[in-house]
């Protein structure tokens, strides 16, 4: 039954990818003309993503969470993603990325002033007005700077996975329910139709058909009309620290994954891969202090990383009075005070 499996959580970067069957013909997409996707990351960008390309690598995802993302694959969805904080959320997306060599992950943090535009692309309205009143203080044909609009904009996270690429781009975006009510159901269109437009350019589109614009990633593309239209649907991993419910419309277009708890084994990946092999074992203690806590008492897996790094530091005895005090205190449950 494993062979379906695209995606695999073995840490290992293959060509699997080109094996995903086509869409369902409700989500089949003809975005053009075709991009080259940015392709598996050289050594030197791998070195640059520092601990994210550890977790990466050393990602090793249960039988659930593997299904899921394979689905989310298959049937070209988002995967909202809930769970506490440290449950290894945001690593599925750089996981996915890492492992089926599809480039770098595309980021868009949400807070709660966020809306649809910024992630979709950003337009500088006051730095192209001051270069238009320069061009005619110079007495310069303010019209020819119609056809160079596409300097004032530059597609955001969501926007640049929307690209036509031939293979699809992953986008995190992360903690949605830290955002505004409205934001939720602002994706609903974008997330099922697969494609916005840019105003800016439409009302351009009969002088400048054809503008060049810049990418999140800072490379430049050409938008068509104005009109961005995916060819590969993105890999679209949904965050939530479960703050807050979604609307069923957003759910419905979404395959859901709960992330539970991190067990012993899941810990262990974490921490080899933030301080390398035999770290686990050498700080196996700390381990077992993290997972020993009450039924509902809510720790992050950062609360046991910043331990063992202090204990690191200090070179403390594992009888150590001071870090069994300062281990304690650093991994105090989240819900409580004192």
């Amino acid at each position: 039954m494993s062979e379906w499996l695209i995606y695999r959580g073995a840490g290992a970067p293959h060509d699997d990818i080109e094996r995903l069957p086509p869409p369902p013909p409700w989500r089949d997409f003809d975005g053009a003309p075709a991009l080259a996707s940015p392709g598996e990351l050289d050594s030197a960008s791998v070195r640059r993503l520092g601990v994210r390309s550890r977790q990466a690598q050393m990602h090793r995802p249960g039988a659930e969470e593997r299904e899921l993302v394979n689905a989310a694959l298959y049937l070209r969805r988002p995967l909202l993603v809930t769970g506490q904080p440290g449950s290894g959320k945001s690593t599925i997306a750089h996981s996915v990325a890492y492992e089926l060599k599809l480039g770098r992950v595309l980021t868009w943090p949400v807070v709660s002033r966020s809306i649809l535009r910024e992630g979709l692309y950003q337009y500088d309205a006051i730095g192209r007005l001051q270069d238009l009143q320069i061009r005619t203080a110079l007495g310069e044909d303010s019209a020819a700077g119609i056809a160079d609009v596409g300097r004032y904009i530059r597609l955001g996270p969501l926007g640049t996975a929307l690209l036509a690429y031939d293979r699809p781009r992953v986008l995190l975006v992360d903690e949605l329910d830290k955002s505004d009510i409205d934001l939720p159901n602002d994706l609903l269109n974008v997330l099922e139709e697969g494609e916005f437009t840019i105003p800016e350019l439409e009302r351009i589109a009969d002088v400048a058909p054809d503008v060049e614009v810049l990418t999140h990633d800072g490379a430049k593309v050409t938008v068509h009309h104005g009109r961005v239209r995916c060819r590969a649907f993105p890999f679209i991993v949904l965050t939530s620290n479960g703050e807050r419910d979604f609307p069923a419309p957003l759910r419905r277009r979404c395959i859901q994954l709960e992330m539970t708890p991190p067990d012993a084994e899941r810990l262990a990946g974490m921490v080899r891969a933030h301080f390398g092999e035999g770290a686990d074992d050498e700080h196996a203690a700390l381990i077992d202090q993290f997972l020993d806590r009450d039924p509902g008492d809510v720790l992050a897996v950062d609360q046991l990383l910043n331990a063992i790094h202090l204990v690191r530091q200090t070179g403390w005895d594992t009888d150590s009075a001071a870090r069994a005090r300062l281990s304690g205190e650093l991994m105090r449950p989240l819900d409580r005070t004192r």
